[in-house]
């Protein structure tokens, strides 16, 4: 049997409940086929400027997919091919997956601060 469907799983860290936590991710986990175009949303309500898309695999630590310092302000991370953001609206930073591949099954993580600050390896 080919691998034609992958999970996709997103995790909200923290004790809070998510109507709390003042950062939401949607969908909370997706299942989806190869090949499909797949959007997953990022909203915060602190109104902080920078936000950021980061994906953790198995074993390693997180990494930078996509960041944000504003609205209609967006930058590459470490990893970012098959993957696109925008940042119409301060409190949306959703993550795009053009073309879904069994490559990108990972824990997907987005966060905000309301400053930007960046460190490089």
């Amino acid at each position: 049997m080919s691998l034609n469907f992958f999970c996709v799983t997103l995790c909200l860290l923290g004790a809070v409940s998510p109507m709390d936590a003042g950062i939401t991710q949607k969908p909370r986990y997706h299942i989806t086929q190869t090949g499909d175009k797949m959007i997953l949303e990022c909203s915060q309500t602190m109104s902080h400027f920078a936000m950021f898309w980061y994906r953790q695999d198995p074993g390693q630590g997180p990494r930078l997919i996509h960041y944000s310092s504003g609205v209609n302000s967006t930058a590459k991370g470490d990893i970012t091919e098959g993957y696109s953001v925008s940042r119409k609206k301060i409190e949306d930073f959703p993550l795009t997956l053009e073309s879904v591949s069994t490559k990108q099954t990972s824990l997907y993580l987005c966060a905000s601060s309301e400053y930007t600050l960046l460190h490089s390896q």
